[in-house]
């Protein structure tokens, strides 16, 4: 396969895959990869889900795009249900997590603007990963992704993720601080969740109420039901002002959120935001249909029990040698020995098991399989990471 004409961005495997069904990808000559990553963390209901393929057929076949110069029915539908899944007013619909993500920075700024800020600051996380655009990659922590892009770090400040006094000793530090934004579980930075779980995040919604900031999420990953459930601030009794997601919420199609209630709620006026191709009818279609599955089906609840039989297998059977789990539902990070090379691992797991898996943070199997994935598949993960490590221990 040849990829002259397009630029280096990424470090391709030497592979591609020309059809998926369910939790397999197959190569052109069919041999079948069980696939635990989905795209990272994209297609939560598989590859070619029957409803959502249905729904993008027949929506293909009647109007793709009419621009938001006009009414879009199934825009308003989809963002009826959406926002009813996630306790939210109103709704942003973008193209991608960085689009959404950037909308929401975008609201911090408008909302401390309003307030008299000359330069707000927002509170964001070591370790955070928020997408590549300039103001969300200034977001992101990751040094490699931010090298020689002249980020806008002075409109950040960054604490220890987890930490609940750092955050409160910010806020004692500085004045000029408008909102804070943070992922729920960290998803790049190595499958990282906080001491006290969710806990955590109604700690941040106490300090954002008392100083009047606006409490943002990035539910870019762990959303629409890739953790058990909904999102994944519903863990909690934590409610955010401003909540982001993609991923999963297209199974594939490429469509983000950013939804609004509250103090966050009304501050995008006509002009101040758009984006010519968000929430075309097609892309809208498609966010219903990944509800309507979603919600209408024992899948999240799959995801748990799927979710929690990896992890504890993977600790029952190398628990021994250091080895952890990490995260919710279909979020699994299995962490390894930090002295243990890991930089083969992903080609070994695709070569050796026909698993597709990642390494992230350095020593975490990061592994974001299908929610309707079943025991046998989720046995068949088990096994062939047995094997995959055995050799190491």
């Amino acid at each position: 396969m040849s990829a002259t004409y397009l630029m280096p961005t990424y470090l391709r495997q030497p592979i591609s895959f020309t059809r998926g069904s369910g939790s397999w990808l197959y190569t052109q000559d069919e041999t079948p990869y069980l696939d635990a990553l989905t795209g990272i963390a994209v297609c939560g209901l598989g590859h070619c889900h029957p409803q959502v393929t249905e729904a993008i057929q027949q929506q293909a076949a009647t109007l793709v795009h009419t621009s938001n110069l006009f009414g879009i029915d199934w825009q308003e539908r989809a963002g009826e249900t959406l926002c009813n899944a996630a306790q939210m007013d109103s709704v942003f619909f973008a193209n991608s997590g960085a689009e959404a993500n950037e909308a929401a920075l975008k609201l911090a700024r408008l909302y401390a603007h309003q307030q008299g800020f000359k330069r707000p600051k927002v509170i964001v996380m070591e370790q955070s990963f928020h997408g590549r655009t300039l103001l969300t990659l200034s977001a992101t922590a990751n040094p490699k992704a931010r090298e020689g892009f002249y980020t806008l770090d002075d409109d950040f400040i960054r604490v220890r993720f987890g930490d609940i006094v750092a955050i409160e000793q910010a806020a004692h530090d500085h004045e000029d601080i408008c909102a804070v934004f943070v992922e729920p579980i960290q998803g790049e930075g190595g499958l990282n969740t906080a001491a006290n779980g969710f806990s955590y995040l109604e700690q941040i919604q106490a300090v954002c109420d008392t100083h009047n900031w606006l409490f943002m999420l990035d539910e870019v990953q762990t959303g629409n039901g890739r953790t058990g459930k909904y999102f994944a601030y519903q863990h909690s009794s934590a409610r955010p002002d401003v909540l982001t997601t993609a991923k999963g919420l297209g199974n594939g199609f490429p469509v983000g959120a950013c939804m609004v209630r509250g103090r966050a709620n009304g501050l995008f006026g006509a002009g101040s935001h758009g984006s010519t191709y968000g929430g075309t009818p097609l892309a809208s279609r498609v966010v219903h249909s990944v509800y309507d599955v979603l919600a209408n089906s024992d899948i999240m609840q799959n995801a748990v029990s799927e979710g929690q039989f990896i992890r504890d297998s993977m600790v029952d059977a190398f628990g021994q040698y250091g080895v952890s789990s990490r995260g919710a539902g279909m979020m699994i990070g299995i962490a390894l020995p930090e002295d243990m090379d890991c930089s083969k691992l992903v080609d070994r797991a695709r070569d050796e098991q026909k698993l597709i898996i990642n390494v992230t943070g350095a020593h975490v199997i990061r592994l974001l399989p299908p929610l309707n994935m079943s025991r046998d598949e989720s046995s068949q993960v088990v096994e062939r990471l047995i094997n995959l490590l055995k050799p190491s221990f």
